[in-house]
Formats: structure tokens, sequence, C-alpha cells
């Protein structure tokens, strides 16, 4: 209830404008970060540059022995992965620390706003910003492509989407990565530290492997150590053979989507318990 008095002294009580629900204030933070990346100008710059990248890639083609459609998938898909990590990695790392540089995070806090909140609405803003960028980047190539092999270009297409999709799964999971990080150290660390992890992530599947080399206890255990506790990027990674026209499975990409979602929200867990604990005085 809010007290008030009128001109004549009298007092009146009315009801205090509810707060907002959880879901309304995570979505206002999530259109709020989108609309502050869709003005950057890197993004528009990196699409552009993909764009044209696809475009380049008919010369090559061209000059390659009949191998245009081959190339242009590989080169596409390849640039569409590393710009959309950059985009993950280094606005995901900006996200928190902007807020912070600029001091609107304490008056973002002042309202009934939970940190959790304020890192899901960031994570969720960024998701939809790459989505955009990569559903372009996708049109593009899928363009070029269909400009290349009028005919016969439909089995490339589908495995060229469901390709996308598996590249937007990982994007999304390096962005909670990137989340993580910025969540309690700086942003030069937040950077090495999930750039590492990309690298890394892509040659997990390699690690269990490897311990198979060592006689050292500990040497086996730290590679599985790093094998059972990171990431495996490599389940994402079916570039190759999407330039030879061979979709990934639906089951593929259906549990590929399960272990993407699961390893988004031990992430964003993880965040908001580390963010919690931040002192910002």
């Amino acid at each position: 209830m809010l007290a008030t008095t009128d001109a004549a002294g009298t007092l009146d009580l009315t009801q205090a404008p509810p707060a907002p629900s959880s879901r309304r204030r995570v979505a206002a933070i999530a259109r709020n970060t989108f609309r502050e990346a869709v003005r950057d100008r890197v993004l528009y710059n990196l699409v552009l540059f993909v764009l044209l990248l696809s475009v380049s890639a008919i010369f090559l083609g061209a000059a390659s022995a009949s191998q245009d459609a081959k190339i242009i998938v590989d080169l596409g898909l390849s640039a569409m992965l590393l710009f959309g990590a950059f985009i993950a990695i280094f606005v995901g790392v900006g996200l928190v620390w902007k807020e912070i540089e600029r001091r609107t995070l304490y008056a973002i806090f002042a309202k009934p706003v939970g940190r959790g909140e304020f890192l899901l609405g960031k994570y969720l803003g960024l998701c939809l910003t790459l989505a955009v960028n990569v559903v372009v980047m996708g049109a593009g190539v899928s363009l070029v492509l269909f400009y290349v092999v009028s005919r016969g270009a439909a089995p490339l297409l589908a495995a060229l989407w469901l390709t996308i999709a598996l590249i937007y799964l990982e994007l999304s999971l390096l962005t909670a990565v990137a989340l993580l990080f910025s969540s309690f150290s700086s942003p030069v660390f937040s950077a090495f530290g999930s750039v590492a992890l990309f690298v890394i992530g892509h040659f997990t599947a390699d690690l269990k492997g490897f311990a198979t080399l060592f006689d050292a206890a500990a040497a086996k255990g730290l590679l599985l150590a790093l094998y059972y506790g990171l990431p495996n990027l490599s389940t994402f990674s079916r570039i190759t053979a999407a330039a030879h026209g061979i979709a990934p499975p639906v089951a593929h990409v259906l549990g590929a989507l399960a272990y993407a979602v699961a390893w988004d929200v031990a992430l964003l867990a993880a965040a908001a318990l580390l963010f919690a604990r931040r002192d910002f005085k």
C-alpha cells in the first residue's frame, strides 16, 4: 500500500504499482542487450565480411576443378563458426564488464532485479543477436550455393542448415562460458579463458586417448579430468561432412541440443552463484 495526502490533508491509501515479474525483468534485460549489440558496428562488419567471403568462394571454386560447392559450404560454415565465436566470446565478456565500468550496474540492482536474472537476460539477449547473425550468414551462404549449384542443391542445403543449427548450439555454449568467466574475473582473463576453452573443447574427445599414452598417474588424471570436466565441442563440428553433402542425423542434432542445454544450465547456474558473491563496492 502507498500512503499519500491530498490538499485537504486527508490520508489516501492507494495500491502501489506491482513489481514486474521475473520473466518480464529478464525479457527487458534481453531486449536491451539485443538492441545494444545490434547497434555495435562490429556485428555488421562481421556479417558483411562473411557475406563477401561467401561470394569470393565462387571464384575460388571456379579455380579448383569444379569443387566450388564444397568450398563454398566449407568456407562459409568455417567463417560462420569463427566469427560467431568472436562475437560470443568478446561481446559476451563485455556484457557484464561494460555495466560495471559505466556504473549502470548499481542502478539496475537498485531496482527489483536479481543478479541471476541480470545474467540470464544478458545471455538470452546475446543468444538472440547470435541467432540473427547466424541466420543472415546462413542465408548468404545458401544464396551463393544456390547460384552456383542450382540443380541438386537441396541435399547440400539440408546438410548446410542442420550444421548451422549445430554451430548455433556451440555458440550458445560459448556465450555461457564467456559469462561464467566474466562473472568473477577481469575482461582479459575472461577472454583468454574463453578462447582457450574454445580451442581445447574441439580436442576434448582426443584427451581420453592421450591419457592411455602416459604412464604417470598424475598426467592420466589430469587428462581424464579435462575430458570429463570440459564441454566436448567436437559434438557440434560437422563442417567437413556438410561440405560433402552429408547431413548430420536428426538424432545427433537432438542429442547435441540436449547436451548444449545441459551445459548451458550448468554454466549459467555457476555464473549466477559466483556473481551473487561478487562485491562491487
